[in-house]
């Protein structure tokens, strides 16, 4: 039984050494000569002309919820079309209740006029 877990173990494990190994690898590997040149703030080849940590205007986050949406549904909606079959109407009420909550997240972002680009 735990023979079946064992591959889903190994991935996890990859995945924790993937991410941590550069990490890593930089911070043990890398040179440490810091100077002012490196420090400063680079802007796409220009000096920073605002400071970094001003708030994002909130169309950026409505576009991400957006993204978010749309993500889902693609995400979701193909493998419920390929068993639908199978699942019969339980799995199809199921759905529904599923696009209409996405239905009401992207009536909520057109109020808000994320579709609106100026």
């Amino acid at each position: 039984m735990l023979g079946q877990y064992l591959p889903i173990l190994i991935f996890i494990l990859l995945g924790i050494v993937m991410g941590v190994l550069p990490i890593l690898g930089g911070w043990i590997l890398g040179p440490k000569k810091p100077n002012k040149e490196k420090l400063a703030a680079y802007e796409c080849g220009f000096p920073a002309f605002e400071d970094a940590r001003l708030p994002f205007d909130v169309r950026y986050y409505l576009v991400a919820i957006l993204f978010i949406i749309f993500d889902l549904e693609t995400a979701f909606f193909v493998p419920w079309a390929v068993v639908l079959n199978d699942i019969g109407w339980f799995g199809f009420w199921a759905m529904m209740i599923f696009l209409g909550l996405l239905v009401i997240g992207f009536i909520y972002e057109w109020k808000k006029g994320a579709l609106e680009w100026e």
